[in-house]
């Protein structure tokens, strides 16, 4: 890290609460997540965090940066009307602004959105029937999951009212034609089911393209196999540790 970096990293963590800190960081190492397996769209899609405290604000990437580029100091604070509100060199996505904005008012536990444009979560987006019970991964997330139709690039502040109605109470969305969104109580929840319906995508993609007649679960499984795993907050509790210590073996600098 230059000088130059530690002392902008230094500026903003003494601006900041130990808990927003926090949560830069775990943010920060998202952004670098999902660069690692694959799923970002050179500086586009959006990653955000709310931001602790009763002031409604929450972070969101720099607007030109690539997400491995992106650490805990740069991400840029904003509030529920899209205006900054600590000092930075760098925008957001207005699309960002849009959709984050309306799943963190609404959410109560969504303190973590991911929207991702990831080859084969766009390419289930645009399948009718959407996501199949062809994997148990599949199966565990079905009755998680809710569906946004595509009305154009995100810019809409209106769009807000249906994305959210859409949503309801889940935490994993198909935007039809778009891609993919889920949410969680932290960082690390909202990942790590991204990480599952990301694979349950590109299995399903996989199995579609074999040109072989598929095998479907008998009636009742899929529903049976939701059952048991209902209720999966805290569902990235275990992992998360493991995987920061992942990004600090490849590159620790999302921390600073």
């Amino acid at each position: 890290m230059s000088a130059v970096e530690k002392m902008q990293s230094t500026s903003v963590r003494d601006q900041v609460s130990e808990e927003e800190w926090q949560t830069r960081v775990d943010l920060a190492a998202t952004y670098r997540l999902i660069a690692h397996y694959g799923w970002d769209d050179l500086i586009y899609t959006h990653l955000s965090a709310r931001v602790p405290g009763p002031e409604h604000h929450f972070l969101l990437n720099p607007y030109g940066m690539t997400f491995d580029e992106i650490t805990a100091s740069s991400l840029v604070k904003i509030d529920l009307d899209g205006k900054i509100v600590m000092d930075s060199p760098y925008g957001v996505n207005a699309a960002g602004f849009t959709i984050h904005s309306a799943v963190h008012a609404e959410g109560k536990d969504a303190n973590c959105v991911i929207h991702t444009h990831s080859y084969d979560g766009v390419a289930v987006s645009a399948q009718a029937e959407g996501l199949l019970p062809l994997s148990q991964t599949a199966m565990v997330l079905r009755e998680d999951m809710a569906y946004h139709d595509y009305e154009g690039i995100a810019l809409d502040l209106d769009e807000r009212e249906r994305l959210v109605h859409d949503l309801g109470d889940k935490h994993s969305m198909i935007l039809r034609n778009h891609g993919l969104l889920t949410t969680g109580a932290t960082c690390a929840d909202a990942f790590v089911r991204h990480f599952f319906l990301e694979r349950a995508c590109t299995m399903q993609i996989r199995a579609l393209s074999g040109g072989v007649e598929l095998n479907m679960p008998n009636q009742g499984v899929p529903e049976k196999t939701a059952g048991q795993t209902k209720g999966m907050d805290g569902m990235g509790a275990l992992p998360w540790p493991a995987l920061l210590r992942k990004l600090d073996r490849m590159d620790a600098s999302y921390r600073d």
